[in-house]
């Protein structure tokens, strides 16, 4: 099992698994996982796989020692249902199944080796021997499962990224970006203007992270164009790079959520890129596929408008991390991520919305997914005491793509006020804000909002985060002292 784990090509029956659950996820259960598990989500589903693998050895163990037959049954569906777990993977072959039947050829001879031996010490085994048979096929199943693991751990794959990523060079750029001058409010505990990569939030449908190694890697632009192309690493790496500071937003970030983070990106417009193609009239959509089989659908506007749509390859300064998209990813500025930040891009399929459709659409998210003026308070925390006098109320608002020009906050039902703001550095980038609160002894509920570049105020009805995004004005409670 650790070299089936060495073998990047062969998916794991227990990753493979995951993904499938994760594929057939209804919109309800996403969102469910995203609010109560946030960016930890695939351990608890992983840890969910190991539990049932485990009740279900156990079951196999002693069903064995009475009626052979169903223990057999059973183990052959489980090795029926993981089969097909793996041929459902991308990119998958026939022979990705070998390893499985080979590993279910050994458990089948292990559990009639043990049925056997058994039936040799006596013509019922006992209770403690059945306990024992039923720990051993449990005990088999976790190790198997954590030896798999480890292997892919220690992969080639994951080495030969790790290298690459430290050979990295950042491109040059002919404009480099900065932060302005005043772009913090200076406020502790409100989220980082620039949020380092190893705190930036992580959402995707890849139960492990994929281990992409540049060398091999390829780019292909497909479907409504003149010409079909297909880049290399080197090759991007050679194209003229420019840098943009975006701000990008899950939709599944609940009002006060914090799956949003603001970096600073490296990468070759991608407008650039389909302009080389050539886009057939009547396009209106690019779907964007990942290696591990996701795929978004943006629209062909957003990408060849102007603004900084990027074939991203670096990540404040540094090469892309693995989990955000080594070797290369897409950052599109005002689209939520579902429609747009596809990670280890592989591919760009120009094409139309009635004809194609990302992966969230069939599964009861919008289409188009615009992000919507936002705004929340970072400090204090709900539930905070302060003692009165002056207390700083801080936060950050965004609208990508279009601006922020006001953040207002409200007292309990008090009259909204102007909150000041940090500087801005362009449209596409959230922005801090401060509220000098005169605080008076009690309890009191703060609440915000923000008012975008065309006038337009957050909207105040509260929504989930399905289809489109969720709305309404984030408040909190706190305790004057």
């Amino acid at each position: 099992m650790l070299r089936l784990g060495w073998s990047s090509g062969t998916p794991s029956p227990v990753l493979a698994v995951g993904g499938a659950f994760i594929d057939r996820t209804p919109p309800w259960l996403k969102t469910f996982a995203v609010d109560n598990f946030g960016t930890h989500d695939k351990q608890v589903l992983l840890t969910g796989i190991g539990v049932v693998l485990v009740l279900l050895s156990l079951l196999i163990g002693l069903l064995s020692s009475r009626r052979m037959t169903a223990a057999l049954v059973l183990f052959v569906v489980l090795v029926a249902v993981a089969a097909a777990a793996v041929t459902s993977r991308p990119h998958a072959r026939a022979v990705d199944v070998l390893p499985l039947i080979v590993g279910a050829a050994c458990g089948l001879g292990v559990l009639r080796w043990w049925r056997d031996r058994m039936l040799l010490a006596g013509a019922e085994p006992t209770a403690p021997t059945t306990r024992r048979t039923a720990l051993l096929g449990a005990g088999a199943a976790v190790g198997a499962v954590l030896l798999g693991m480890a292997g892919r751990a220690w992969s080639g794959g994951t080495r030969a990224v790790q290298a690459a990523r430290e050979a990295f060079v950042l491109p040059r750029v002919a404009h480099p970006v900065t932060v302005p001058a005043g772009a913090s409010v200076g406020v502790p505990g409100v989220t980082p203007y620039i949020v380092p990569n190893g705190e930036f939030y992580r959402i995707d449908t890849a139960l492990v992270v994929p281990q992409v190694d540049p060398s091999s890697w390829q780019l292909r632009v497909t479907g409504m164009v003149d010409h079909e192309i297909e880049i290399d690493w080197e090759t991007l790496l050679s194209k003229p790079m420019q840098q943009a500071m975006i701000t990008l937003m899950c939709v599944s970030n609940e009002v006060g959520g914090n799956l949003n983070g603001n970096a600073i990106w490296t990468g070759w417009p991608v407008r650039d890129l389909l302009a080389q193609a050539g886009v057939h009239p009547g396009a209106d959509m690019v779907l964007s596929r990942s290696v591990d089989g996701f795929t978004a659908g943006s629209p062909l506007s957003a990408l060849t408008d102007g603004r900084n749509a990027l074939i991203a390859v670096a990540m404040n300064g540094q090469a892309l991390p693995a989990a955000h998209g080594f070797p290369a990813r897409l950052v599109v500025p005002g689209l939520y991520g579902y429609v747009s930040a596809t990670k280890w891009l592989t591919e760009l399929k120009v094409t139309t919305y009635a004809r194609d459709a990302g992966y969230w659409t069939p599964r009861g998210w919008s289409e188009l997914g615009p992000v919507k003026t936002s705004s929340r308070i970072d400090v204090p925390q709900s539930g905070a005491k302060v003692d009165a006098g002056t207390v700083a109320v801080a936060g950050v608002a965004w609208h990508q793509h279009v601006g922020i020009a006001k953040v207002q906050v409200q007292v309990d039902d008090g009259p909204w006020q102007d909150a000041r703001l940090g500087a801005a550095a362009n449209i596409d980038v959230w922005r801090q804000w401060v509220f000098e609160w005169h605080a008076t002894s009690g309890h009191h509920t703060l609440t915000v909002r923000a008012v975008d570049d065309s006038g337009a105020i957050q909207i105040a009805a509260q929504a989930p985060p399905a289809p489109n995004g969720a709305t309404g004005y984030h408040s909190i409670s706190v305790t004057v002292r």
